[in-house]
């Protein structure tokens, strides 16, 4: 072992990271918020005595994640630890306990808070050297898209977009009465499954109809007038497509409008739906609307209600 990691040999981190809802409807690809739903995650280094991924799940994905090297954990760990200091020497060993309320594969960013949970990990072994913009572009190199690693990253709500070489990502905190109703089904899409039934090219119309909803939404968002979710959550670029092997989908998003929601749309790539409220009879009556139509048609799943987070990934523990 290089002797810069020995010196890590027996260290252990702990981290906090929470779940998080992209695109928001019209934002595709660039909004997303942080939600309270945590997974904690704790590592220690283990040294060249004892390669591999000795890893321990509690929650979401036990007996799922995978103790190797392609966890998403493990490779934010390990792309924050090369980025800091150099390439890894060959049998490195990591004991991973987790302890996930993030859902897998249901658009709430549990993957991307893995690898997030990693490079802050990673980060703090080597004394925090890399900067959050450098952490969010090795989560973006990981992820594929930056919305739910910002987001997760930053916490609130987050916009983001490439900016010549680079990424740009802006905050601002959460409405303080905002709170969602998410029906989280028992139906798992991958995103990449999602991702391949949206078209190569979209209508003109709904291009710049979504263009007008994201600038109505974030500026309202940004100056604390949470009814203009209502604007922002109605899109015409990808919900329609994934409609196509999401079939309820289109009756849980106008079930929640129908009672009043300030907004409703597919959380990510699904297959969780998301609607904002803002009081206690609001958030009742959306959550009976879910729970009809998921009864109606079959669709078997729970509803919780989850207060946005304003605060992001955090180091919890360490030494």
């Amino acid at each position: 072992m290089s002797h810069w990691l020995a010196e890590l040999d027996g260290r252990r981190i702990a981290v906090e990271v929470p779940a998080s809802s992209a695109n928001l409807g019209a934002g595709y690809d660039c909004i997303g918020v942080a939600l309270d739903l945590i997974d904690r995650i704790e590592v220690e280094v283990l040294g060249w005595t004892r390669p591999g991924v000795d890893l321990a799940v509690e929650g979401e994905g036990a007996d799922e994640l995978p103790a190797t090297v392609q966890n998403r954990f493990v490779q934010g760990l390990e792309a924050a630890l090369r980025a800091g200091r150099g390439d890894l020497p060959e049998g490195v060993g990591w004991r991973v306990e987790m302890t996930n309320r993030i859902p897998l594969a249901r658009g709430l960013g549990s993957s991307a808070a893995a690898t997030v949970g990693g490079l802050l990990a990673g980060n703090r072994l080597l004394g925090d050297p890399l900067p959050t913009t450098e952490l969010l572009r090795l989560a973006t190199g990981i992820e594929g898209h930056p919305d739910n690693a910002a987001a997760a990253l930053l916490g609130g709500f987050v916009v983001v977009g490439a900016i010549d070489d680079g990424l740009e990502a802006i905050r601002f905190d959460v409405p303080r009465d905002l709170r969602t109703v998410v029906f989280i089904p028992e139906r798992r899409f991958a995103t990449s499954e999602m991702r391949d039934v949206l078209p190569e090219r979209v209508p003109l119309v709904d291009a710049v109809a979504n263009l007008g909803r994201v600038a109505l939404g974030v500026a309202g968002l940004a100056a604390g007038r949470g009814e203009l979710l209502r604007a922002l959550t109605v899109d015409s670029l990808h919900e329609r497509y994934r409609a196509e092997i999401y079939p309820e989908l289109p009756g849980l998003i106008g079930a929640a409008r129908d009672a009043g929601a300030l907004g409703a749309c597919l959380s990510g790539s699904g297959s969780a739906v998301i609607a904002f409220a803002d009081s206690m009879s609001l958030l009742s009556r959306i959550e009976a609307a879910f729970s009809a139509v998921a009864a109606d048609s079959d669709l078997e799943g729970r509803v919780e209600v989850v207060a946005p987070r304003n605060k992001g990934a955090a180091v919890v523990a360490g030494d």
